[in-house]
């Protein structure tokens, strides 16, 4: 009872620090350390697995207290596949059996869910729950959640580079047309604002194939903490520290008064 009286003030305490005025309106993140946390514990990999799902209803839950409109989660890569066939087809059945005891919760919590990746590898089980639970929940205004499955963002940049050289060849646009929102508008994420904050989870410093192309000048955040042991407290704490950055977008930081008259200043 004592340990979770202290995680309850540390909660308190941290959504105090919050400005919810600046909250970011959509956060990714690399959902990551399933496999070894379950493994540090002596428990099969699919322990890991089927803690992060409870994990990540608990960070919707925190995210959608926070007014975040949009959450993009990192399910499945298209480098996953190499994987143990065990564990690959765990997960997609993980998939399945969560969409189908989920997915009324989700609708009736006002949540819009999509999945970002090439489907066409799936069972077919899995790809109907799948367009049915995006057929339901499309209306919902709320919040957004995003699942990345079969992604991977050198895949998708190539694709859109090969659509727009299909246009082009065509004559159906020109090659001086061709700029960053068309570019953009080519994306699986097209319609999408690029997110504010990636948060990675296990302590790994790289994004692995993940949104190259939208994560241009997101802030990142990396956690040691692995993904089955986050929770809204550490999900507040990389709010608390986007919130600490100075987000410039390649320009200069707003010059003190007379500092220009300033030799020695500089940014």
């Amino acid at each position: 009872m004592r340990s979770r009286n202290i995680s309850t003030k540390e909660n308190s305490k941290l959504s105090n620090s919050i400005d919810k005025l600046r909250v970011p309106k959509h956060i990714a993140i690399i959902m990551d350390g399933n496999g070894r946390w379950a493994i540090k514990k002596g428990l099969p990999r699919s322990f890991g697995h089927n803690k992060g799902v409870s994990v990540l209803k608990e960070i919707i839950k925190a995210s959608k207290s926070l007014e975040c409109n949009v959450l993009t989660v990192y399910a499945f890569s298209t480098e996953n596949w190499t994987r143990p066939s065990k564990e690959v087809d765990f997960l997609i059945n993980l998939f399945e059996k969560v969409l189908k005891k989920e997915i009324s919760e989700i609708h009736q919590e006002s949540i819009k869910i999509s999945f970002i990746g090439d489907l066409s590898p799936f069972p077919k089980a899995l790809k109907s729950i799948i367009n049915s639970s995006e057929s339901l929940t499309k209306n919902n205004k709320d919040f957004t959640l995003n699942i990345c499955v079969n992604y991977g963002g050198r895949q998708e940049i190539v694709k859109a580079a090969r659509k727009i050289a299909i246009k082009s060849c065509s004559g159906e646009i020109n090659p001086s047309d061709i700029d960053e929102q068309l570019f953009n508008s080519e994306l699986l994420t097209s319609g999408i604002n690029d997110p504010e904050l990636l948060i990675r989870t296990s302590g790994e410093k790289r994004i692995s194939n993940f949104l190259l192309w939208q994560l241009a000048y997101s802030e990142i955040y990396i956690t040691d903490v692995m993904w089955p042991d986050f929770n809204e407290n550490e999900f507040l704490k990389a709010i608390i520290d986007y919130q600490s950055r100075d987000r410039r977008f390649g320009g200069i930081q707003s010059l003190p008064k007379d500092s220009c008259k300033n030799p020695n200043y500089s940014s």
